[in-house]
């Protein structure tokens, strides 16, 4: 039974060399990741789309239910502790909520219910899980996680900043604060889609300062990210000569 337990996880895992089961394993549930999509490019329910929904949250259930099942080999310790921190994880929430959308084809409630079928979206993620590149930027962003957040507290605070001293200037161009975050937004991001311009002259220079801001501002995160990348691809090459 043990032995059965430890192929199980040695399938649904990322395949290794030479595992030809947990590589075709990889590519069907990729495949199904990818049909599971298709749905959400018509705009209407039809049989068709209802039969792919079942057949590929059928897949996933069982996919979930494997994952479970090997959580504490997934975990590296024997303990009923190990199933909870699992289910409590990122991937792991995202594997049960790709699954949600299925409620929406059995209950006679169509309003709020049918948002589940958005939950369609959070199934791309779940490619992350089956590719070696995506892992490896997965795990870099996981190690610069204190410094996108910081960046990210920097942007929010600026925002916020800009957003009250244009919405104080310009009262009457916002019907409410949060079209001066909206502004504040395109703003920093240098989008600028045109639907709120600032008329005054003091409006119209906090709009050049943050769209200068927003060029240096928003250029961080990618620059942390791609130096994280570089040094994360160098000690693979490292370990790889040695």
């Amino acid at each position: 039974m043990e032995e059965f337990k430890r192929r199980v996880y040695e399938v649904v895992e990322v395949s290794s060399m030479g595992d030809k089961s947990s590589r075709a394993y990889d590519i069907m549930m990729n495949t199904a990741i990818i049909v599971s999509l298709i749905p959400m490019t018509f705009k209407k329910d039809m049989a068709m789309t209802f039969w792919l929904e079942l057949f590929v949250s059928f897949i996933f259930i069982i996919d979930y239910a494997a994952r479970v099942y090997t959580a504490d080999y997934k975990m590296g310790y024997k303990s009923y502790k190990a199933y909870i921190a699992y289910i409590l994880s990122p991937l792991a929430l995202f594997d049960f909520i790709s699954i949600l959308p299925i409620i929406y084809w059995f209950t006679p409630v169509k309003s709020w219910i049918g948002l589940l079928r958005l939950f369609r979206a959070f199934r791309a993620i779940k490619l992350v899980r089956y590719s070696k590149t995506m892992i490896v930027i997965s795990n870099v962003i996981r190690k610069v996680k204190k410094q996108l957040m910081a960046v990210l507290l920097l942007i929010t605070v600026y925002i916020f900043m800009s957003a009250m001293l244009i919405f104080q200037l310009e009262p009457e161009l916002f019907n409410n604060f949060f079209d001066a975050l909206y502004w504040a937004t395109i703003s920093i991001t240098t989008i600028g889609y045109g639907d709120i311009s600032p008329v005054t002259p003091i409006g119209r220079m906090i709009t050049m300062i943050s769209a200068l801001v927003g060029v240096a501002v928003i250029a961080l995160p990618s620059g942390i990210i791609t130096a994280a990348y570089m040094n994360e691809i160098n000690k693979k090459k490292s370990k790889y000569e040695l």
